[in-house]
């Protein structure tokens, strides 16, 4: 028996508000969750329609679900292990626009539509030149946004009441700014009227966002006991951790007054500006998750729950946290705690696998990003270099080595990089000097680190220090020398 409204006794369909680009696992194990807590909790009274934002999709499923799916969400959380799931109730209907875009279309003509939401992948904000305002649909997702958008302006004469909030979740910087910077190109190019453009600037809201949730995706190994506990087949389950953040940047209160998500005890924050909370999860959540790989890797560990629990690697990495990258941050001492905590409680989730090498993959630009700028602002900021990331980049280059113990690391990383870390390791002959000639080659490449950190004072010096002791002593013996 398939979940459906006739097998949900507590179905219910509400208006029409918010327009999805994106029926993928996360959309609907965060947004989609949220917009069913407010419908819950705050009577927001409204549903999404999702748009399959690529011809081939998944629409067809949620419709024959009815829109209906199963939630679960496990994890840690205060401490205490969560496990619980919830029906989804909020999504109307799905659309493909390849089959129906004048049903796609028509939705611009509701009066009740309010909200614009959006993951279609890192390359999904795209200006493609090829574009044209008459086809239906444009292929990329800016186009198809951009001409909904001219329809309901022409549909509504431009009245600002019926402009839309627009909130995209793609994990790329300034997300909005570059969603409406390409609409307008493509409005340039279809010679939309001036109005347009106004009313754009006016009555409508572009906010750049920041998502935070981990979200493992369909459970497919759980699949026989999940349907005996629901007592219902369900295609869509979908399972994901307890924690959430969603970070908003608003520039007026109304936002936040249309989609009270704070009020009902959601993690969403309406702020001024994203980056400061896009600095704190890149150089808390991925840093943290950089340094610790090839540590606990060549430790003898494979995945991140076990890298926490063990006392000394558990130690290493707290202590490289609060000590060497909370300092470097600039937001409030007790938020980054606060943080920090929970990133380290989430890495702890019993109910997730996290292979370390799943994590290693393109090391050196993850190192570049989330690990280097919190050593070379500590260094601004105490005058001394910290001793765990530093020892953490050496023993990244322990790790490109290519071996822990008689077994083979699969190193999976940028042909020329690998090529690079080849040649110098190559020159290696169980000396310290060539030790210092394999870190001086590394360090030197600039073209990953945007300068040749052998510039750096001191840096060569105890990275060739660490490194030595990696070598000479093993990875579980020097880590208790750091």
């Amino acid at each position: 028996m398939l979940l459906s409204k006739e097998t949900y006794p507590g179905f219910k369909q509400y208006p029409e508000k918010v327009l999805q680009f994106g029926e993928g696992n996360f959309l609907r194990c965060f947004v989609d969750w949220m917009f069913n807590e407010l419908n819950k909790k705050a009577n927001f009274n409204g549903s999404i329609v999702v748009v399959q934002p690529i011809e081939m999709g998944m629409v067809d499923m949620l419709n024959a679900q009815d829109g209906l799916y199963t939630v679960y969400l496990r994890g840690l959380q205060n401490g205490k292990v969560e496990n619980y799931h919830e029906t989804i109730n909020v999504i109307s209907r799905g659309l493909n626009p390849y089959k129906q875009f004048a049903e796609f279309i028509q939705t611009a003509e509701n009066p009740d539509m309010r909200f614009v939401i959006s993951n279609t992948t890192e390359a999904g904000i795209t200006y493609k030149a090829d574009d044209k305002a008459s086809d239906t649909p444009p292929a990329s997702y800016p186009a198809k946004l951009a001409v909904w958008l001219f329809h309901r302006y022409k549909t509504f004469n431009g009245d600002a009441a019926k402009g839309v909030h627009i909130i995209p979740c793609e994990l790329i910087d300034k997300n909005a700014d570059n969603l409406k910077k390409t609409i307008l190109h493509l409005a340039a190019d279809w010679n939309f009227e001036a109005g347009f453009v106004e009313w754009l600037g006016s009555a409508c809201t572009f906010n750049n966002t920041l998502v935070d949730r981990i979200v493992p995706g369909y459970p497919k190994d759980r699949i026989p006991e999940i349907t005996a506990e629901l007592g219902y087949e369900d295609k869509q389950v979908v399972e994901g951790e307890p924690f959430h953040l969603w970070v908003i940047q608003n520039e007026s209160e109304q936002l936040e007054k249309e989609l009270p998500f704070p009020s009902i005890g959601l993690d969403v924050l309406y702020v001024k500006d994203v980056t400061p909370y896009k600095v704190r999860k890149v150089r808390i959540l991925n840093g943290v998750h950089t340094a610790l790989v090839p540590v606990a890797y060549l430790y003898g560990i494979d995945t991140v729950r076990e890298s926490m629990e063990d006392k000394v690697v558990g130690k290493f990495i707290k202590d490289a946290l609060y000590d060497e990258i909370i300092p470097t941050l600039d937001l409030p001492l007790q938020e980054l705690q606060d943080f920090a905590a929970a990133v380290l409680e989430r890495f702890s989730n019993p109910f997730i696998k996290h292979l370390l090498m799943s994590i290693s993959l393109n090391s050196w630009s993850k190192f570049e990003t989330r690990v280097l700028p919190s050593l070379l602002e500590y260094k601004k900021r105490k005058g001394a270099l910290p001793e765990k990331l530093t020892f953490s980049l050496a023993a990244t280059i322990a790790f490109y080595k290519g071996k822990r113990g008689d077994q083979d690391i699969a190193l999976n990383d940028d042909a020329a990089l690998l090529d690079l870390l080849k040649n110098a390791w190559a020159k290696y002959d169980g000396s310290d000097a060539s030790v210092k000639t394999v870190v001086t080659d590394v360090l030197a490449y600039d073209k990953n680190w945007k300068l040749n950190l052998n510039e750096v004072e001191g840096l060569t010096d105890i990275v060739t220090k660490h490194l030595v002791s990696i070598l000479n002593n093993g990875m579980q013996k020097a880590i208790e020398l750091v």
